[in-house]
């Protein structure tokens, strides 16, 4: 395999997750009765720009009209994406006379706050499911893969953008350069665009294999970032670094030929830190592998371990992280009974590979299991408050990432 930006050829191997079917791919009643496509999940490092990614097949397959993942159904996310709105509007001075734009614009969950403040917005957003959830809201989407060539067509049309948007989006392209160039031809000659995702330093530090996933084809440093966007038409101009998704970088980017804003020192700063870790050597992304393998193990033993003693467990969060673990641990439902959700379109369906039957949160409280996994760890706080009143019949909570943790 050759890497997607510079072409090298990749050698090096961070992890090897063995096989599993897309974590977005939820089954109903009857597919339960059909083969699921199982793919390898097996990520490599180029050693030429130090772009982490993984192989597997085309977006399409991935990202289809049934995609179940809403971005509204998280009040820590929405909250996060209402602030950005906020801090955005004023340090770019937003108003009735500018665009923005959001690639990957999901069901509405961010450009309901852009609207809000009667600033033009439009979407972008190729799943049918969650672009139908954000024109019930009044937003504009266009319904479309983004890339260079949607890009161009849309700056033609007059829809040039002074803000866009790209929120956990940018590990999720097959052609990153591609991609990343459409955002040089959307942005007026002053524009902003802003990326968030999750950053691979704490993913290494913390162990974070179940982030590790097919609808994930890079896994990003700032160093690569940088890089590839250098190689596109875009110059960072700044960075924050957010407790989002386990720890996350917001990078801010304008046009290399046009843009006049400073370098902020944050940059240059957060790249020496990388370095500083090793990142641009082989011996970094040693050992990544057998802490995976450990915390696999540990989670696996505990659920043994209740299985034996009579206790039992549900899951909570019927999360693409978790159906990693699942899949990568061969968890079935002897070991976890169920796993609820709050999101309507994943309740009454199972879980990919484990078929774990997903249910609503009526059956958590109706079944009263002994213990609660919480699948999408990085909400480990929201789902604990949300679901306090385990604790009345003495349940409690277990996380699994970035290592075993069961609390009262």
């Amino acid at each position: 395999m050759r890497c997607r930006h510079c072409k090298s050829e990749l050698t090096l191997t961070l992890i090897d997750l063995g096989s599993a079917p897309p974590s977005n791919a939820y089954l109903t009643e009857a597919a339960l009765k059909t083969a699921e496509h199982w793919l390898p999940l097996r990520v490599l490092v180029c050693e030429g720009c130090w772009l982490v990614q993984t192989e597997y097949p085309s977006e399409q397959k991935l990202f289809d009209a049934d995609y179940a993942y809403f971005s509204g159904f998280s009040a820590s996310w929405l909250a996060h994406a209402s602030r950005y709105v906020d801090a955005m509007a004023e340090r770019f001075a937003l108003n009735a006379q500018t665009h923005v734009v959001e690639v990957a614009s999901n069901d509405g969950y961010l450009l309901q706050y852009v609207k809000a403040k009667q600033i033009a917005c439009t979407g972008i957003e190729p799943t049918a499911s969650t672009a139908a959830a954000a024109r019930a809201k009044g937003i504009t989407v266009i319904e479309e893969f983004f890339g260079a060539r949607v890009a161009q067509e849309l700056a033609r049309k007059g829809m040039s953008a002074d803000l866009i948007a790209a929120n956990n989006v940018l590990a999720h392209v097959p052609d990153i350069s591609d991609f990343v160039a459409g955002f040089a031809a959307l942005l007026k000659a002053s524009g902003v665009a802003t990326f968030e995702f999750p950053h691979l330093l704490k993913l290494i530090a913390e162990s974070q294999f179940d982030t590790i996933y097919h609808e994930h084809f890079s896994y990003l440093s700032l160093t690569a970032v940088q890089t590839i966007f250098e190689a596109n038409g875009l110059s960072i101009f700044d960075v924050e670094q957010h407790p989002t998704h386990g720890g996350s970088l917001r990078v801010f980017a304008q046009r290399s030929d046009s843009g006049t804003r400073t370098r902020a020192p944050e940059v240059d700063a957060l790249l020496k830190r990388e370095a500083d870790s090793g990142m641009a050597s082989r011996a970094y992304y040693a050992g990544f592998q057998a802490r995976a393998e450990k915390v696999k193990d540990d989670f696996l033993l505990f659920l043994i371990d209740a299985k034996r003693r009579g206790k039992t467990v549900a899951g909570y969060g019927a999360a693409a992280k978790g159906n990693t673990l699942m899949n990568y641990a061969g968890i079935r439902a002897d070991l976890i009974n169920f796993v609820a959700d709050r999101n309507p379109a994943k309740q009454g369906k199972y879980m990919p590979g484990s078929r774990i039957p997903i249910t609503d949160e009526a059956h958590l409280m109706a079944t009263r299991p002994d213990y609660v996994a919480i699948l999408p760890w990085n909400l480990r706080d929201e789902v604990v408050n949300q679901l306090d009143y385990i604790r009345s019949w003495g349940g409690e909570f277990v996380t699994a990432v970035p290592q075993l943790k069961v609390t009262a």
